[in-house]
């Protein structure tokens, strides 16, 4: 077994004894191979590096009361990637080679899946980038597909903390018709700047209004946003700016299973004073609560601990993924 401390585990970039590295040329993927190296050699004129041709997906891997190791919704990160791979002129990946390749690196490191009661889980990450030397714009002719795998550690050991967000009018995470709904590299990086202003405010979260108007709620500055109305609904922003998060979409099956209304819908930042618990929501942690949201001179405020709805939801999710409840969406896959 690996030596990593189980019950000190962060969110941070771990080595583990394998990655799976996929290569494109002339019109197809090779079949991949494992490697025990996390460095890569690439060209000072690789197109990623000059062009931004780059897109990432996240998604976990947990382990079970009686050892298996299963992962979280493979099929649905494919099919997000793939509408990344369109939107960037890349070469797409079937569905099938992803979820394979995700099993297949999984189960090279199944030691480092941390072991069930921990609330730990194994993230993966796959990326995919033009690699080919060139210095004209345009897509590039050869790509790397790698997946690489960490344990990381539960975000709330002591239960759910909520933090405080903040509106910066000034900045804008994505053009009106640019690339927020796919999980481009770039994105991130044009989002680092406004989110070193916010936390230099005591702000952790920005959360964004929509770059034509400045009257909607788009996206927190990594996650989607969720709100739960006063009569219990859930809502949150349908606009080609925001990313389709697939623990967003987890979360809304969850709850209409629940006999709770669901609305994706224009969520306009007048309505913020109407809610009764918000929350961001992403694969590293579920749902961050929000306790607080700053624009200007108003302060919208959610209280200082997760709200029921939110909690009861996150309980449920988190159930199906260490395999605690039986799992009637068919969202597991065993490794």
């Amino acid at each position: 077994m690996s030596t990593y401390d189980w019950q000190n585990l962060g969110f941070s970039y771990l080595k583990t004894p394998y990655n799976i590295r996929f290569h494109w040329k002339d019109g197809a993927w090779d079949n991949g191979t494992l490697c025990s190296s996390d460095t890569i050699e690439l060209s000072i004129a690789a197109c990623a590096l000059h062009y931004g041709q780059a897109a990432f997906e996240g998604l976990k891997a947990f382990r079970t009361a009686n050892g298996d190791v299963q992962i979280f919704r493979p099929q649905a990160n494919a099919r997000r990637l793939n509408s990344s791979m369109r939107y960037l002129l890349c070469p797409e990946i079937p569905e099938e080679l992803f979820v394979d390749a995700c099993k297949r690196v999984v189960a090279a490191n199944i030691d480092c899946v941390p072991p069930y009661g921990t609330r730990g889980s194994l993230y993966i990450r796959p990326v995919v980038f033009g690699s080919a030397p060139q210095v004209g714009v345009g897509p590039s002719k050869e790509y790397e597909f790698i997946i690489m795998v960490m344990p990381v550690g539960e975000y709330y050991k002591n239960g759910f903390h909520t933090v405080k967000s903040v509106i910066l009018d000034e900045y804008d995470r994505t053009a009106p018709h640019g690339t927020g709904h796919i999980k481009a590299a770039g994105n991130y990086a044009a989002g680092l700047y406004s989110g070193k202003v916010g936390k230099n405010a005591g702000f952790p979260v920005v959360l964004f209004l929509d770059s034509a108007t400045h009257t909607k709620v788009e996206e927190f500055s990594t996650s989607n946003f969720i709100g739960i109305t006063r009569d219990g609904k859930y809502i949150t922003p349908s606009s080609h700016s925001v990313l389709p998060s697939i623990t967003n979409e987890s979360l809304q099956c969850l709850a209409k299973s629940m006999g709770i209304t669901v609305e994706c819908r224009d969520v306009f930042e007048t309505e913020l004073a109407e809610l009764a618990e918000v929350a961001a929501c992403g694969t590293a942690v579920v749902i961050t609560p929000i306790g607080s949201i700053t624009h200007n001179d108003k302060v919208y405020d959610y209280g200082d601990a997760c709200g029921p709805v939110l909690l009861k939801l996150v309980e449920k999710y988190q159930a199906i993924q260490y395999g605690d409840v039986e799992d009637t969406f068919g969202w597991m896959v065993r490794v």
